[in-house]
């Protein structure tokens, strides 16, 4: 027996011989105060849960009226076709994610007649009194009529104001009153373990909420879109969700959901939104212009690690290691240079080359930006000009099919050459071969990078048109090209020459 177990015997002892006849009403009386305790804390337990409980009521009742569903359709021309919807989801990271039993089952129609094709149902989320609601790009991208489904089952034919794949968000409008748009919140505000709640048409079924909590922040590299900053949540999203609002537990929009982890098709506990306030500012670029207007430094960049960062005396691994510079580009015009390690950008700081691209798309071209440098073991700040993406790379991030060559190119960037396993690799990208083309015959592949036209290396789809030029095919053409980790020469040439 312990100390204090004996002292509370002898206690209970004494207390017996000092009250006699009314021990047992103190008995009683201790036991009637621990119960009421237990019963105390019982009830407060209830109640908390009955407070969260209602908690959830409030946020369906603020957030449900905002919430449409959106069905897209694509007209076809042909009878009696098996017709597969194009877009985004069919091919690529979507698919990855979302499995191909899912998108046989849901995204391949059977044979129909002329008319409309149901190429896919969404999610959206009124944002204005006048008719504003933004959703996902491939909810509708490559529809012809986009019909919307508010909570009071009125329906609209929407018009799609404008879409940005590389967000994966659109924004569409209809001619309504009497709306009620969603409120925003601050997605950098979350943390994870935070309750949110998923809204959307799971499977065709309208107003349907789920809860769960922020898992994780910050997600990138998914390979979903070409600018990423995920919000990973354990609320159910299953198909139909996609550009359905993730709420907070003030029924603020913090997220709009985009994607699911899957092998079935169905709801696996991981699901990516995409945070409010990039999508404000798509939002409103898309409103104002109808496209995104993004800034351009024209540096090709890369992460650090440990052994990087000592090899040029720099601390830590936050930061961007810049590999090129891009010629007459903004940064070039700073002063910019290979070998640089970008630390702030604007008076910002961040982690890696994800970070730093967003915040840069962020800015607006023209300004003067103030971008500090490490650099032979001293910090420097320049100021850019920030010059704009679409008008002065447009040529060399956009797809660049070579009809002559039988392939399309991309610009190789450092987050395709990482995801790839391709380090200090600078070239174009091929993303597609004609079967019967020059490059097929040269052996040419899908990810094959290509390194040199005729000994010149090319950074972007803009030296690489410049450079291929310059030759006549019916000469020939020699490239260099990396496939995998191995390096090699191609030869195109046309008519009757050799290929090889």
């Amino acid at each position: 027996m312990n100390r204090r177990s004996w002292l509370m015997g002898l206690l209970v002892v004494v207390a017996a011989i000092g009250f006699g006849s009314g021990f047992p009403n103190l008995i009683s009386r201790v036991a009637y105060a621990v119960d009421s305790g237990r019963a105390d804390a019982s009830q407060k337990r209830l109640s908390a849960v009955q407070d969260l409980s209602l908690a959830f009521e409030d946020v369906a009742n603020v957030i449900k009226p905002s919430v449409v569903n959106i069905s897209a359709a694509k007209r076809i021309s042909a009878p009696n076709t098996i017709h597969r919807i194009p877009g985004p989801m069919l091919q690529g990271p979507f698919r990855d994610f979302f499995g191909d039993e899912f998108f046989h089952r849901f995204f391949q129609q059977q044979p129909q007649q002329r008319g409309y094709v149901q190429q896919g149902a969404g999610t959206g989320v009124i944002v204005s009194d006048n008719g504003y609601i933004l959703t996902n790009n491939h909810v509708v991208a490559g529809a012809d009529e986009v019909t919307v489904k508010l909570t009071d089952d009125r329906s609209f034919t929407a018009e799609v104001i404008g879409t940005d794949p590389k967000t994966d968000l659109a924004v569409i409008k209809i001619n309504a009153t009497n709306l009620y748009p969603a409120t925003f919140g601050d997605s950098d505000d979350l943390r994870i373990g935070q309750w949110v709640v998923a809204v959307g048409n799971p499977f065709g079924l309208s107003n349907t909420l789920t809860a769960g909590i922020v898992s994780a922040t910050g997600r990138a590299n998914m390979g979903i879109v070409e600018y990423e900053d995920f919000i990973q949540t354990d609320a159910a999203i299953n198909p139909g969700n996609s550009g359905g609002p993730l709420v907070n537990i003030k029924g603020e929009v913090v997220g709009i959901n985009a994607a699911i982890f899957t092998k079935s098709g169905g709801y696996m506990g991981i699901g990516f939104s995409i945070p409010v306030n990039l999508a404000k500012s798509v939002l409103d670029d898309l409103i104002e212009n109808g496209r995104v207007v993004r800034g351009w430094l024209g540096v090709l960049i890369q992460d650090l690690n440990e052994g990087l960062s000592a090899s040029f005396g720099y601390s830590g691994t936050d930061g961007a290691l810049v590999g090129d510079v891009t010629s007459g580009s903004p940064a070039e015009k700073a002063g910019i240079k290979e070998g640089d390690i970008l630390i702030t950008f604007d008076g910002k700081s961040f982690k890696n080359t994800k970070q730093l691209r967003s915040l840069v798309a962020a800015t607006e071209p023209g300004s003067k930006t103030p971008v500090e440098v490490f650099r032979d073991g001293r910090r420097a700040t320049y100021y850019v000009q920030i010059g704009e993406l679409e008008a002065q790379l447009a040529s060399a991030h956009a797809e660049d099919p070579s009809d002559e060559l039988g392939i399309t190119v991309r610009t190789l960037t450092a987050d395709m050459a990482t995801q790839l396993g391709y380090d200090d690799v600078h070239g174009v990208i091929v993303t597609n071969v004609d079967p019967l083309g020059l490059a097929a015959k040269a052996g040419i592949r899908p990810n094959d990078v290509i390194l040199k036209v005729h000994g010149t290396a090319v950074a972007n789809v803009t030296e690489f048109r410049h450079e291929i030029g310059k030759h006549n095919l019916k000469e020939g053409v020699r490239l260099r090209i990396q496939s995998g980790p191995n390096e090699r020469f191609a030869f195109l040439q046309s008519g009757d020459g050799h290929v090889g």
